[in-house]
């Protein structure tokens, strides 16, 4: 009878290990989709913001044309983007086509002194500027859960449930490189 019950007290403990882990990554994986919603909230309101500042960049520099449809084809390619890999490639490209936007601007003096493409300008800053802190709570977030789900022994339990591991939000190479623009 004794034995039984040092077997029976092993299995509740393994038992409880096991859920308590189980809970843990469930937990971690649904804050690294909510920490990717978060960038999401931020991309959404930087594209809301993109047509309008080309719109007002296209009255002052009308032959520019190529630089403002490569801004609109990057918001164009984002949106058409159906995985997390995909959205973050997108990005990449559109936060280099805003920037050569951007650049292309220092050249008008006009609209450089444009209330509204200041206004638009300083909004999709501050908007560029959440998505840098959503991109690293977001990226900690994958850390936390991508270390849960590889160390021992919660690797175990990630493996029986097969938990995967989430990828974090990298700099495209495109990024990583001074903008050039050429006129």
């Amino acid at each position: 009878m004794v034995p039984f019950l040092i077997i029976l007290g092993v299995l509740v403990v393994i038992g409880i290990f096991i859920a308590g882990v189980y809970n843990s990554l469930i937990g971690l994986r649904n804050r690294v989709k909510d920490q990717w919603a978060q960038i999401d909230v931020q991309l959404k309101r930087r594209f809301d913001l993109i047509p309008n500042l080309v719109e007002t960049v296209k009255g002052y520099a009308k032959h520019e044309s190529e630089t403002l449809e490569n801004v609109i084809q990057a918001r164009n390619t984002f949106l058409s983007a159906t995985t997390p890999e995909e959205e973050m490639k997108a990005n990449g490209e559109l936060t280099n086509a805003i920037s050569k936007l951007f650049a292309l601007a220092e050249s008008y003096p006009d609209l450089k002194a444009n209330t509204n493409f200041m206004s638009l300008q300083s909004e999709l800053s501050e908007t560029e500027n959440k998505i840098a802190a959503a991109r690293q709570f977001y990226n900690d977030t994958v850390l936390l859960y991508n270390n849960k789900v590889q160390m021992f022994p919660s690797n175990i339990v990630a493996g029986l449930f097969k938990f995967k591991e989430e990828v974090f939000y990298e700099v495209d190479e495109t990024e990583r490189q001074n903008v050039s623009v050429k006129f």
